[in-house]
């Protein structure tokens, strides 16, 4: 950052505040792009006189020497206005820190909830074997609270978890699969009944990976007999379920047909098109989407728009074409968990999408003089600004990636929202 004074001020140049103090200032975040001259003359009513500023994030430069006071002055009767604008400015601030506060109680009890879920999810995972009737009842229960928070909503509330543990295990990809299953199935107008098979199908679709070693399971390059014993993870499934005599057949046919692809290049059966069981097929598009953001190893993890794009266009024929395009239609542009540079040159996070207003997210912004847990979280579509790009974090500074993605881990949690 450099300094520069106020008077060379123009809309594009991009300036720092961090050494103001958030609470100190009446903008919504401390680094940003200028987009207008009420920004200007906010920040002369602020008392002033030079600011920092990063040439390589300016879309403008600053003013000449001999420009400055060209744009200054008035007549010398006319009221000054602008210290009440900037009261206004001040106040306005003041009532997004209230809705800021409220927004962070809000993710914290959705996360809250989340943990919640993947206790049970891990707990009904272990206890098929003990218990199988008594962990289905309990399974019926937990799919059946998220499908009532669906049905009859208007639109669907995506939200990405901030959960603690990195831990890839089966029980947050099992959560995570149903989430995004019920997600598509909620999209295709499913019926509630059609929604719990769907949601049961997809929370125990992995039951059978309790049977196979982690060493076969986390190898990036299976053998021949390694593949064949990580696949039998199919038939250890169906066997697994085999005592709940009233598990609806659909259910059994998500377990034993989501690794069934449409073009018939899948297994166990290679079954294709329209002989793999409809609600099979919702949950093969929600396994291989958590996949391949929440790979074993973490390293190899594709980013939402990457896994979209990935899913789209080199693995298409793997699935049902309907779907896959209302999938992507679904998660939208900007799927939670997405880098993104907004029109302010402001590099966030996107924690929370809205199924009416996918190109509008809630986005936490990265500040490095703002603790993590205090981030500030902008909804676009209650500000004048919009996202410009997404962005790889690949290409972004490692200190930005730990600051918004510190897990490396890509969860959801979904409600209906009326």
């Amino acid at each position: 950052m450099q300094k520069l004074s106020i008077d060379r001020l123009q809309p594009g140049i991009f300036i720092s505040l961090a050494s103001v103090g958030w609470l100190r200032h009446p903008f919504l975040i401390n680094e940003f792009r200028l987009s207008s001259e009420k920004q200007i003359q906010a920040l002369r009513e602020m008392g002033l006189t030079e600011i920092a500023w990063d040439p390589a994030r300016s879309s403008a430069q600053p003013l000449p020497e001999r420009a400055v006071g060209a744009a200054q002055g008035g007549p010398a009767d006319e009221e000054d206005f602008s210290g009440a604008a900037l009261a206004g400015m001040l106040d306005e601030k003041r009532g997004r820190a209230a809705q800021l506060r409220q927004q962070r109680e809000g993710l914290a009890r959705r996360e809250r909830q989340y943990e919640q879920e993947a206790i049970a999810a891990g707990e009904i995972l272990k206890g098929f074997a003990a218990k199988p009737v008594e962990s289905h009842a309990r399974a019926r229960n937990l799919v059946g609270g998220v499908v009532s928070g669906l049905v009859g909503s208007e639109s669907m509330v995506i939200h990405l978890v901030n959960q603690k543990s990195r831990e890839a295990g089966i029980a947050f990809h099992s959560l995570n699969v149903m989430v995004l299953s019920l997600l598509l199935g909620r999209a295709a107008n499913l019926s509630e009944e059609e929604l719990k098979l769907l949601g049961m199908g997809a929370l125990i679709h992995d039951i059978g990976k309790a049977e196979i070693p982690a060493r076969v399971l986390r190898s990036p390059a299976r053998t021949p007999p390694e593949e064949a014993f990580y696949r039998s993870h199919i038939g250890y499934g169906v066997k697994a379920v085999a005592a709940v005599r009233d598990l609806p057949v659909p259910v059994r046919n998500i377990i034993a047909c989501h690794h069934e692809h449409w073009d018939g290049s899948g297994f166990p059966n290679a079954l294709a098109g329209e002989k793999i069981p409809r609600l099979a097929r919702f949950a093969a598009i929600g396994n291989r989407y958590d996949n391949l953001c929440n790979p074993f190893d973490l390293r190899e993890a594709k980013t939402p728009a990457e896994a979209l794009r990935q899913m789209f266009r080199s693995e298409a024929a793997h699935f049902d074409p309907t779907l896959l395009q209302l999938f992507v239609r679904t998660m939208g542009v900007y799927p939670p968990g997405s880098f993104v540079s907004l029109s302010n040159g402001a590099v966030g996070l996107v924690v929370e999408t809205h199924s009416d207003d996918l190109l509008r997210p809630l986005v936490m912004l990265h500040d490095a003089d703002v603790p993590r847990n205090e981030a500030m979280l902008l909804d676009l579509k209650e500000v004048d600004l919009k996202v410009a790009s997404a962005l790889s974090p690949a290409k972004l500074p490692v200190e930005v990636v730990e600051y918004l993605a510190p897990r490396g881990r890509v969860d959801y949690y979904v409600e209906g929202s009326s």
